[in-house]
């Protein structure tokens, strides 16, 4: 009688591993759990909620499953994987490459993007070309297809050594390259892009490999439910331009690097800014206050003087007949542009479809501030005859050009206009908006980081308090 008991005990704990690992358990218990690593472009908390492309991309296949998304985060890649192995998650979904290694162990579903692995050094040290160039400490995360990489040069190079950490990440050994604790370090094309808005100091050595293949990775398991469904969730988000649409927030703004450009905004950032800022954050209400010094920046570069030939001036660079219809008196004085700049962009913000969804119609807006909103709906016009959605910023800018061509503006309600100047203005802003959010969500962890350690702190010094407490009341006890 035990042994058939303790048979069928082994057999239910068998069939709850399985269960746990199909695609109808996440569905009945409604949530699917995602392993992820903190970093600029996977998962973080910022000022205003959780973001990232991997966040975002895992969260619409929760909605594709019709359940919640639980978010599973971990600092240090050595604790990814065994979360996947021990079941705590369904599958990992951080920015992962499909390396040979890590075929032998786990099952990878349909690709979304591709890579390659940087050799990065400082601006300013002599830049080495190839392996044989490495002349200080090289050092990458352990257990990373960095480190993966490198075993396996290491076959044709003798001279190739380097350190393996767990004590950093990514993001970390960069700026431990930028401090010059370290001389290299190796990272990936997408986390590098957007590292180098606020990093400028940043180089490119080489390339240690060709593109590489990014996907979501799973266990090895007879039930093949959730893989199915990442093949159907991936065939559709590649086939309606949703795949297209969130690689373009990420990454389409930041392909151009621009180190003059870079840096003279961070500089911008910490002799400017805090002379304006106060005036930015009181006219975001409605609008990011980001979002607006990151137009003021464009239009101005934070000159409150500012004048261009066409007659526009100020920190918004409005005209005359703008300013006099957002109720403006001075273009000069700083408060009135910004506050006529805020109302105006609202305006064109307000215009847009309300079928077109954020944050596309934010771009929308942008390019008409630029080009003017009759234009605008000229080039997405045009999207739709050609095919494309006229609602999606990424389909859009590729027609704006048209509109210098003959055979198509003289189709058009309003005639020529220089098409690319509001893609460049458009991804300008992106730009400048993206650093000043992730340098104000740094600065907004660090202060949540700070108060966390107090209060630690502070129940500490409570919980000794109440010990000591303890004693003296002990101490008072007759024998």
């Amino acid at each position: 009688m035990c042994l058939l008991c303790l048979f069928s005990l082994l057999l239910t704990g068998c069939d709850n591993k399985n269960e746990q690992a199909s695609l109808q358990r996440i569905i009945d218990r409604g949530y699917v759990s995602v392993g992820t690593l903190y970093g600029s472009n996977t998962y973080y908390i910022g000022a205003q909620g959780a973001t990232g492309f991997e966040y975002e991309l895992a969260q619409k296949y929760a909605n594709f499953l019709g359940v919640k998304l639980k978010i599973v985060p971990r600092y240090n890649i050595v604790d990814l994987f065994p979360m996947l192995n021990s079941g705590e998650v369904d599958f990992l979904a951080s920015g992962l490459s499909v390396t040979p290694k890590r075929l032998e162990q786990y099952d990878f579903s349909p690709s979304y993007d591709q890579i390659s692995q940087k050799l990065i050094f400082k601006q300013g040290n002599i830049r080495p070309r190839n392996l044989d160039d490495l002349t200080g400490t090289l050092m990458v995360m352990a257990k990373s297809s960095h480190a993966e990489n490198l075993a396996k040069l290491k076959l044709t190079h003798d001279n190739l050594h380097w350190q393996e950490t767990n004590d950093f990440d990514n993001e970390e050994l960069l700026e431990k390259v930028l401090a010059g604790d370290i001389d290299y370090t190796v990272m990936d094309s997408n986390t590098l892009a957007i590292n180098r808005r606020y990093h400028p100091e940043v180089s490119i050595g080489f390339s240690l490999t060709r593109k590489e293949p990014l996907a979501w990775v799973l266990k090895k398991q007879s039930d093949n439910s959730i893989f199915a469904s990442l093949i159907e969730f991936f065939g559709q988000v590649h086939h309606d331009g949703t795949l297209l649409a969130l690689d373009d927030k990420y990454y389409g703004h930041i392909e151009q690097f621009n180190y003059v450009d870079t840096r003279l905004f961070i500089q911008a950032i910490n002799n400017k800014l805090p002379k304006y800022q106060d005036v930015f954050e009181k006219y975001g209400e409605d609008i990011d206050w980001r979002l607006l010094a990151a137009i003021s920046y464009q239009e101005s570069h934070w000159n409150p003087r500012a004048r261009s030939y066409t007659g526009v001036r100020g920190m918004m660079m409005l005209t005359l007949p703008t300013a006099r219809q957002m109720g403006i008196k001075s273009r000069l004085d700083v408060e009135q542009s910004v506050r006529g700049g805020a109302k105006y962009f609202k305006r064109m913000i307000d215009k847009m479809p309300a079928r077109i969804a954020s944050p596309d119609r934010t771009w929308f807006a942008l390019a008409s501030y630029n080009i003017g909103f009759g234009h605008l709906n000229d080039a997405r016009i045009i999207t739709q005859r050609q095919g494309g959605d006229p609602d999606r910023w990424f389909d859009v800018k590729l027609r704006l050009p048209l509109l210098k061509q003959k055979k198509y503006y003289k189709k058009t309600k309003y005639g020529y206009a220089r098409g690319d100047e509001p893609i460049r203005y458009v991804e300008n802003i992106r730009r400048y908006y993206q650093t000043l959010t992730m340098l104000d969500d740094q600065q907004f962890n660090k202060k949540m980081k700070e108060i966390a350690e107090k209060s630690t702190l502070n129940a500490n010094k409570n919980q000794q308090g109440n010990n000591l407490e303890g004693l003296q009341h002990s101490s008072e006890i007759p024998n």
